[in-house]
């Protein structure tokens, strides 16, 4: 299993062989592109030195801001996006181990078990919980019973509505498309 979410190699390569870069991409998800946003974990550890909670909950905190705000930025809030990283890994140290894919392989839990911690998280409302719950089983070999029904809508196959969905450039154009559409389609509901 090989994730291709921004279109970087060493990018996607982080991100498949490391769940707390998966997972710290999920959190910087939001008003930045994905590819921004999953890149991310990347220009962490090229400025850090580590994608590792431990490393990351005790760095100092003005250090780790720095490194989101060198150019190009992380993100582009730097500073919050900065400190709700190094609380989601201190939170990860403290209740997981350090750990970020205890999260859904501590004791063999189902999809609803999962949407639940994942939910817990600092950044994981609603709605960032169930797409990386769909990241998870669609692409990254989850298989927790019940994970598509606590996924809802993004855990439907092919649904093209999420960056669970992106597998290539052309998926990704689909999935852009359709965020786009739904969009639209709540403004003009108001």
């Amino acid at each position: 299993m090989a994730l291709h979410i921004t279109g970087d190699t060493a990018a996607d390569s982080l991100l498949t062989d490391n769940p707390l870069a998966l997972l710290v991409g999920m959190l910087l998800d939001q008003q930045v592109p994905m590819e921004t946003a999953f890149a991310g974990p990347l220009k962490i550890e090229q400025r850090t030195g580590a994608v590792d909670a431990a490393a990351i909950a005790s760095m100092d905190p003005e250090a780790f801001l720095e490194a989101f705000r060198q150019t190009p930025a992380v993100h582009r809030f730097p500073g919050s996006m900065a400190t709700r990283v190094q609380t989601l890994c201190q939170v990860l140290v403290e209740e997981w181990g350090g750990d970020a894919a205890a999260l859904w392989t501590t004791g063999d839990p189902d999809g609803p078990e999962v949407l639940k911690r994942l939910k817990k998280l600092p950044g994981f409302g609603e709605q960032k919980a169930k797409i990386f719950l769909a990241l998870l089983g669609k692409q990254y070999g989850f298989t927790g019973a019940g994970w598509r029904e606590a996924a809802g809508d993004y855990g439907v196959e092919g649904s093209l509505r999420s960056v669970a969905d992106i597998v290539s450039v052309e998926s990704l154009t689909k999935v852009r498309e359709n965020k786009k559409a739904m969009k639209a389609a709540a403004k003009a509901a108001k």
